[in-house]
């Protein structure tokens, strides 16, 4: 992974107005505020509008976890985004994607050991990457494992974690304390 100058610095909650804040600390977990949203903090309007969305992709998709986890690692490799990768690569361990997968993925989809629809999946980021758009070929596999609405799923997750790809590694957000490679 590339690692990056921050660019921005982590924004004091405590500076921003009541409403503000409250539209940031909605995306803490466990009491925890991650360093993307101090980052995004200082563009409070973006946090409330962006966060329906990513929250449809991350939690009311229509994919399996696996696969969300999949092309969400895949297009976060592709990107060298080491922040989207570490956060993801702990999510997808913690839903049973394992080492092996993990390993393979930076590969991509003609390493050995994928099923068809999983190569075809890895292959959809891979085109989406590369040409902006899946091809008639890796469109026809996935078709055939997944529903029209899990098609649209697919393309959305790829666009917004390559966006999110995007807006980490431009802006240099470091790691959390919590993620494995973070520097104090």
């Amino acid at each position: 992974m590339i690692q990056r100058k921050q660019r921005i610095p982590m924004r004091d909650l405590s500076t921003l107005s009541a409403e503000d804040r409250e539209s940031v600390e909605k995306n803490a977990m466990n009491g925890r505020i991650f360093n993307i949203f101090k980052v995004l903090a200082h563009h409070p309007k973006l946090v409330k509008r962006w966060t329906p969305f990513a929250g449809h992709v991350l939690g009311k998709r229509t994919l399996p976890f696996r696969d969300r986890e999949l092309l969400i690692l895949r297009i976060g490799w592709l990107n060298q985004a080491e922040y989207e990768f570490a956060q993801h690569e702990l999510i997808a361990k913690k839903g049973g994607v394992s080492d092996a997968d993990i390993t393979r993925l930076k590969d991509g989809p003609k390493a050995a050991g994928w099923s068809e629809k999983e190569a075809a999946l890895l292959q959809a980021a891979d085109d989406l990457f590369d040409n902006s758009v899946i091809s008639d070929e890796t469109w026809e596999t996935m078709a055939r494992h997944y529903s029209t609405e899990q098609l649209v799923d697919a393309v959305f997750t790829v666009g917004q974690y390559n966006m999110v790809s995007w807006a980490l590694n431009s802006f240099g957000v470091p790691l959390d304390d919590f993620l494995p490679g973070a520097r104090p």
